[in-house]
């Protein structure tokens, strides 16, 4: 009896100190909430919208109805018109667009050919006969966006013909850019970068205050002359050399392991990775003077960690959620790094063609720092 007394007294002490606790309480009703919305709401496969270039060099009624045919499928979505193939690759280097349709001029003719056969005319030659009427040129780096854009290859197209269409030919010509093999691992390395510096650089400096004041060392830093601004640099400048070791072990062994190919040049990476920690760290170092201890610290880490990795790109194509779960995941840097260094490291960009997602972390990062500095008060209370 006497020991359930104790157990008791326990209990009711923990559920006080529970109640007090605001963050905490506050962390076990939003987690599930916001994976059951992120998985239940915003997380889906079945990619729909996604942003594609034209290249229309027929320029003629039946190219405008073939746009309109897959337009229809709502598969893609029709952002960017160019008048060169190598402005629509440069779109999907830069991450503008995903894909993009190439329509040749002999638009009509290809089309002929192909109603022709399948009514069972004899073809001229067997080069007719093999030839689709578009081609689409694809960022394969990305296997479900490519996918998806492989289910259009052998669209009908009935409608537009008039006529049966050869059903031994493609509709369209499929190339896979950046990873023609289509292997899972060429997207998941450059990303899993993304996913390990958020988790390590926002739990290292989240904690960074807090633990300053659980060990007694804040009267110290009260007493001296160091400017709140000046503290910060200085805590998070060590962890920028940990994040460019984590990049380098993460992508040397991708390489060794997986040979996950490396386009890109590494002084844009370097730049893009340096931007990204930056961004990180300052996040963290605001999360460090919101908490008042590092169980808080490490709660909000996890807040912020669980959408990164879902909302980001990471495992589910960014194209395919909701435009509101977009707009939350443009506020996040992992989803801004995950295009630079996908980029970067399978499509050879440079930081001119990222420079949107560069200005953007390097505006959080210095948006953070000055937030962090004015909330840190030299004072104990």
């Amino acid at each position: 009896m006497k020991s359930l007394n104790r157990i008791s007294a326990i209990l009711f002490k923990e559920l006080m100190q529970l109640r007090r606790d605001r963050m905490t309480f506050g962390m076990v009703i939003m987690i599930p909430l916001i994976q059951l919305m992120l998985f239940g709401y915003a997380i889906n496969t079945n990619v729909r919208d996604i942003p594609v270039a034209l290249v229309d060099q027929s320029q003629t009624g039946l190219s405008r109805v073939l746009v309109q045919t897959v337009r229809a499928t709502q598969v893609v979505k029709f952002t960017q018109r160019f008048d060169t193939v190598e402005e629509a690759q440069a779109a999907i280097t830069g991450s503008h667009v995903r894909a993009a349709l190439i329509i040749p001029r002999d638009l009509s003719q290809r089309l002929a050919r192909s109603s022709s056969v399948g009514l069972g005319t004899p073809p001229s030659t067997d080069m007719e006969t093999s030839r689709p009427i578009a081609q689409w040129i694809v960022d394969g780096s990305d296997t479900i966006i490519a996918g998806a854009i492989k289910g259009l290859r052998s669209m009908p197209l009935t409608e537009l013909a008039g006529k049966a269409p050869n059903r031994s030919t493609p509709t369209f010509e499929v190339a896979l850019f950046f990873n023609p093999e289509q292997r899972t691992v060429v997207n998941i390395v450059p990303g899993l970068v993304g996913v390990i510096l958020t988790m390590t650089m926002i739990m290292f400096t989240s904690a960074a205050i807090v633990r300053e004041s659980e060990r007694g060392n804040m009267e110290m830093l009260i007493n001296t002359p160091v400017q709140p601004l000046e503290l910060m640099l200085g805590k998070i400048i060590p962890y920028v050399f940990i994040g460019l070791l984590q990049t380098a072990i993460i992508l040397g062994l991708g390489y060794m392991l997986f040979n996950v190919p490396f386009n890109g040049s590494l002084w844009a990476l370097l730049g893009g990775t340096l931007l990204f920690i930056a961004a990180s760290l300052s996040l963290g170092l605001v999360f460090s003077t919101i908490a008042t201890n590092q169980l808080q610290a490490m709660q909000m880490t996890i807040f912020v960690l669980l959408p990164s990795i879902l909302l980001s790109g990471f495992m589910f194509p960014y194209e395919g959620m909701p435009a509101a779960a977009q707009y939350i995941a443009e506020l996040l840097p992992a989803t801004h790094f995950m295009r630079m260094i996908r980029g970067i490291v399978l499509r050879e960009a440079t930081l001119v063609d990222l420079r949107f997602d560069a200005l953007w972390l390097a505006g959080f990062f210095v948006l953070g720092l000055i937030t962090a500095s004015m909330r840190f008060k030299k004072r104990l209370d």
